[in-house]
């Protein structure tokens, strides 16, 4: 058992924790809670850490069946935990590797691509969303924030082990190539000449979603084949970011099942 925060197995969860550097350079994120470990490709999943609490309920046996565990005192366990309460169980895991052709589906293609999101939360939530709309991957800017951040990967609820991903090291470089294989990009963009739900998503699509607070740049806004904008009612100036590109997704969703229905469709859970 692992009873101290200084052994070299707990500084290295605490390192892959908190430097993006150290998860880019390893390839390695962790993930934590009995859903998230669950989920982890086993191929993928290179170590499980469970507290001594969790080892000994159980509920547990069946989930580290056939797995590779070390148990941790609980009061380690909490000390590395980046939750309040946590579940007694953590994974470190390989992170998935794509190029930007495996987010292209030709007509099928729905693209979320990011510029300057910082928010962790608002990241996982558009993976997650993305996922249960039917996006064929997402694209990103080295601006945005790390996607194996653990508040990310916690707001993913497991998306991130299925959907596809491009981190672009010359993010206007990758949206002009998405434009060369036929695919239309439209920017989330307040001046915008056109309602979000008058264009028709049917064909291959991208949506361009800029920062929190200061949209997307005049450069990168104007890569785009058409701006969009999302009517509002009230005095608020713009809709969260997450909020805005889930309304987009659906409507492209929304108009493709229209268009020829969609093969394993489910309703969704409100969690």
């Amino acid at each position: 058992m692992i009873t101290s925060t200084g052994s070299r197995q707990m500084k290295h969860i605490s390192h892959l924790m908190k430097k993006a550097r150290v998860r880019r350079e390893e390839g390695l994120f962790v993930v934590e809670g009995k859903k998230m470990c669950k989920e982890a490709p086993a191929e993928e999943l290179v170590q499980v850490y469970v507290s001594e609490s969790f080892r000994s309920d159980p509920a547990a046996e069946e989930l580290l069946r056939d797995r590779r565990y070390e148990v941790v005192s609980d009061p380690v366990f909490k000390s590395i935990s980046d939750t309040l309460t946590p579940q007694g169980i953590l994974g470190v895991v390989k992170m998935p590797r794509y190029d930007l052709a495996d987010l292209l589906c030709g007509s099928r293609t729905h693209l979320l691509a990011l510029e300057g999101i910082q928010d962790p939360g608002n990241l996982g939530t558009m993976l997650r969303t993305g996922e249960c709309a039917g996006i064929t991957g997402i694209l990103m800017d080295q601006t945005t924030v790390d996607l194996f951040h653990p508040k990310t990967v916690r707001s993913t609820m497991g998306s991130i082990y299925r959907v596809p991903y491009y981190v672009a090291e010359d993010f206007a470089a990758a949206v002009r190539e998405v434009k060369k294989h036929g695919i239309t990009v439209y920017a989330a963009h307040l001046k915008g000449t056109l309602s979000y739900d008058e264009p028709s998503y049917r064909e291959g699509t991208a949506f361009l979603i800029g920062n929190e607070g200061n949209g997307l740049t005049a450069e990168t806004a104007g890569l785009a084949d058409e701006r969009i904008k999302i009517p509002m009612e009230g005095c608020a100036e713009s809709l969260n970011a997450a909020v805005s590109a889930a309304l987009l997704m659906y409507e492209a969703a929304r108009q493709r099942r229209h268009c020829g229905g969609r093969q394993g469709e489910r309703h969704a859970d409100l969690v």
